[in-house]
């Protein structure tokens, strides 16, 4: 089997079959290692605060698999304003959260894979339920990711994201 077909799953390390169905980005693109050091600026799993005037949380674009009814996830990056940031971490652990309208924000994660940038594109995003990432909705465009947002995958083309995402 070739490494797009068995794979460790991230969470657990066990042996899975199959090519997975999800990668992530551990920092928005603008994160800098260096600020960490910043009495402004944090990353965590789910928020990131840089120089204290740029907010991110950390969301899944989600996208159906056609044939096989998974659903396949990019762990992506968004930038939010200031007062839509401050209104998610107030309501982080709440669970009213779930009827919150959805709030602006930039996609700011690259995604490889595209011929064209993911970077900047307009997003909804959609806060669930406490201790789920929020749901990242692309504007509805004529860019890859958008297209495969809106209409899902098959599982060659999960295959084929595996075989350019995972080593060997």
């Amino acid at each position: 089997m070739t490494a797009a077909h068995h794979h460790a799953c991230s969470c657990c390390a066990e042996p899975q079959d199959g090519p997975p169905l999800s990668y992530g980005s551990p920092a928005p693109v603008n994160w800098k290692r260096r600020y960490a050091w910043r009495r402004d600026s944090e990353l965590t799993a789910d928020q990131c605060v840089v120089k204290g005037r740029h907010f991110y949380v950390h969301g899944l674009i989600e996208i159906p698999v056609r044939d096989t009814g998974d659903t396949f996830s990019w762990g992506v990056w968004v930038s939010l304003s200031e007062a839509n940031f401050g209104r998610t971490c107030d309501l982080w652990e709440d669970p009213a959260r779930e009827q919150e309208p959805p709030y602006f924000g930039w996609l700011s994660t690259e995604l490889p894979v595209y011929g064209e940038s993911t970077l900047l594109l307009k997003t909804h995003v959609h806060s669930r339920a406490v201790g789920v990432r929020p749901l990242i909705e692309l504007e509805p465009t004529d860019h890859p990711l958008a297209v495969e947002q809106r209409d899902g995958i098959t599982a060659a083309r999960v295959g084929e994201l595996a075989g350019l995402l995972l080593p060997g």
